[in-house]
């Protein structure tokens, strides 16, 4: 069981006294006023800043939002934000992977998207919840758990997985865009125009993120049913990929592998998972915030990687030739070709739907730099959010020729850190600030000052104990782990992101127990 809302105060006339003495932290300022108080913080600056923040750009950050100003209600939003940032066409070359670099047959593939899909989607429902129950972003919960500083380490994570994350989606968008009539724009300046049409709704924030995503999945949804169809009748040959498929401990080896990727798709958004649903009331319950969470994420990624998987069993010479020569793009252009001109405007909506995908990425990374301490939450968010947009396009211009070594490398390492990250944040929700336990709840007010925040030493240890795991269990191509070697055969078996849950998962409690026994907090 979840706390419950009265199990997040531990002292909850503390707020009153201190206003009756007259005192109100500069924390609290913020939280009730952030524009007031960015106006006044930045002296002419802010003049500007006003103006802003009255055609509706959003001025809170990483503050908490209080109870009172929890203006948003309808918690489907939840599962509609994430079928729009999910049925999007960086999606279709996650399940392309299973036979471009495992070799897996269409039904082992469909098997392993599956079974590590519901787990991690699993994992990023359950940081869900903590959104409305804590009115904090993710990267702010972990103080309660890994401390101040340890907060910042999983920031850094986070900025580099988010902006990770904008880069394959970029140059996947640039790449379409550039198919539709091939030499008439070029690759750069498809990846400029897809960051732009990210760019926009994170800078305005919140409300607009939610309104973009709550009808983008409407069209997108309709034109993957049409690349199902197509390639249909294209012809698509289950058994086409057995065989090549490997066989044994290299099978399973292939199977671990390809699945740590589809975690790490799934996984992904736990970091960011809080950030989307903290103005929700305090009372609503985490079972439907999980529920709608999971569903969310569990119908669309499934539904595109299970396209992604299927359309490389097309056999038609034609098509193998567009996915040799122009990789998921030129696939798909080659998929749509039937229809002409009709085939061009769906690429083209294909294109934009990378925005869905890339806007909790851009949002989200901005708010992580916030989180790195209060000289960074001191500048607005918007800031942050558009120096994250010209670090990811431009690490898209450069990483463009190897889209598919980016994505593949960039997601199985990703697996590794937010699984660890879940499972401390988690044990520290159930076993310690569950009522009866060590400490009882979350003191809220205390998000912002590191002397009443955990010291983060056990969250550090047992996420470094994580890091461990992850490193003897991976098995990438520039480090095959002790571990991971074992598990395979010539080229090793991927088990990081289990191995980084398993070692968090053991060693966080004793080191969680022993600091709260010698600092009580």
């Amino acid at each position: 069981m979840s706390a419950g809302p009265d199990d997040y105060e531990r002292d909850p006339e503390k707020g009153s006294t201190e206003k009756a003495l007259g005192y109100v932290p500069q924390a609290r300022v913020e939280e009730a006023a952030p524009d007031q108080a960015l106006v006044q913080r930045w002296g002419p600056l802010g003049r500007i800043m006003a103006k802003m923040f009255d055609v509706g750009v959003e001025a809170r950050g990483v503050e908490r939002v209080p109870e009172d100003q929890r203006e948003t209600k309808n918690t489907w939003n939840n599962l509609l934000m994430w079928w729009s940032v999910n049925t999007v066409l960086t999606t279709i070359p996650i399940g392309v992977l299973a036979q471009e670099y495992y070799f897996l047959s269409f039904p082992h593939a469909i098997a392993v998207i599956f079974g590590f899909g519901a787990l991690g989607a699993s994992f990023t429902a359950f940081i869900a919840t903590l959104g409305p129950q804590t009115g904090l972003r993710t990267m702010i919960i972990t103080r309660f758990s890994s401390g101040y500083y340890g907060c910042t380490i999983y920031s850094c994570l986070n900025i580099l997985t988010q902006l990770g994350f904008s880069v394959t989606a970029v140059i996947l968008g640039g790449q379409t865009l550039a198919s539709i009539n091939p030499g008439t724009l070029p690759l750069v300046a498809g990846i400029v125009i897809v960051g732009l049409g990210s760019l926009i709704p994170c800078f305005i924030g919140y409300n607009m993120v939610h309104h973009y995503e709550r009808f983008a999945w409407i069209i997108i949804t309709v034109v993957m049913l049409m690349l199902w169809g197509l390639g249909g009748k294209a012809g698509f040959d289950i058994n086409a990929q057995k065989p090549l498929e490997d066989t044994g401990k290299t099978l399973t080896a292939d199977v671990l592998s390809f699945g740590g990727i589809v975690f790490g798709s799934f996984t992904g958004w736990a970091p960011v998972a809080a950030d989307y649903n903290c103005r929700l009331p305090v009372d609503t319950p985490p079972m439907k915030v999980f529920l709608l969470t999971w569903f969310g994420l569990f119908i669309p990624i499934v539904f595109v990687e299970v396209l992604g998987a299927a359309l490389m069993t097309i056999t038609n010479e034609a098509y193998v030739d567009a996915f040799t020569d122009g990789g998921t793009g030129g696939l798909l252009s080659q998929v749509l070709s039937p229809w002409k001109g009709g085939g061009k405007f769906i690429l083209f909506l294909l294109a934009f739907s990378v925005i869905g995908n890339n806007i909790p990425n851009t949002y989200s990374a901005g708010l992580s730099i916030q989180a790195l301490g209060r000289p960074f939450a001191k500048v607005p968010r918007f800031f942050w959010t558009f120096l994250c947009f010209v670090i990811y396009t431009v690490a898209g211009v450069i990483g463009r020729e190897h889209f598919a070594t980016i994505l593949s490398n960039f997601l199985s390492i990703l697996s590794y850190w937010t699984a660890f990250f879940v499972v401390i944040v988690a044990e520290e929700h159930f076993l310690f600030r569950r009522p009866g336990g060590r400490l009882g709840g979350y003191n809220l007010e205390d998000y912002d000052t590191p002397s009443k925040l955990p010291l983060g030493i056990a969250g550090i240890f047992a996420g470094c104990c994580g890091v461990a795991g992850a490193v003897v269990g991976m098995a990438e191509v520039w480090y095959i782990g002790p571990i991971g070697a074992l598990a395979g055969a010539e080229f090793g078996a991927d088990l990081g992101f289990e191995l980084a849950a398993a070692f968090a998962l053991v060693s966080y409690p004793p080191a969680r127990w022993l600091e709260i026994h010698f600092t009580g907090r």
